[in-house]
């Protein structure tokens, strides 16, 4: 993966970002049709307001190849949410996550952010684990409910991040450079 690029996302990105988590979530979750337009609203709002200087988004790029994405948008003063956190297929297993994660969290602190907040679904055992194993202290992890449908709901685990213990974490974790 060291060919890949990380660029900042720009409303171009927006309808292709919007169409993978649709479909991804569509097979992979069993998502239905109301998934897209939540992300490309979310999409659009970031697009409409975003502070450049608080907030980011990046795409993983390999040649015209889109890989990812991750952003960091302000939740309060202190506190940013990790969002839109999204690999390919063909991109996991190779360290593009804890790349993404490195760049956003490090954009966080450089921030300001005192503490990262993300949503992720219980499901996501993969992206668990990488969380976990490079936020290497876990303030609290809440359990809440997303509707996939109506007729179906799915638990979400919250994880609120100190980023000041985060810099210890990763200035000593090998598998994570500083």
């Amino acid at each position: 993966m060291d060919d890949v690029i990380l660029r900042r996302f720009v409303a171009g990105d927006l309808h292709w970002l919007a169409a993978r988590h649709q479909d991804l979530y569509a097979r992979d979750e069993g998502f239905d049709a109301s998934f897209g337009p939540l992300v490309t609203g979310i999409l659009q709002a970031f697009c409409d307001s975003n502070d450049p200087a608080s907030e980011r988004g990046w795409i993983a790029t390999k040649g015209q190849q889109r890989l990812g994405s991750i952003f960091c948008v302000k939740e309060t003063d202190e506190v940013a949410r990790l969002r839109l956190f999204l690999l390919t297929p063909e991109a996991r297993g190779q360290g593009l996550g804890k790349r993404l994660l490195r760049d956003c969290m490090g954009f966080a602190r450089q921030a300001g952010y005192r503490e990262m907040v993300l949503w992720t679904h219980e499901s996501h055992r993969s992206a668990g684990a990488l969380y976990k194993g490079i936020w290497l202290a876990v303030d609290r992890i809440q359990v809440g409910v997303f509707v996939r449908s109506e007729f179906d709901r799915t638990n979400l685990a919250c994880y609120a991040l100190s980023l000041l213990q985060l810099s210890e974490g990763l200035a000593k974790s090998p598998s994570v450079p500083p």
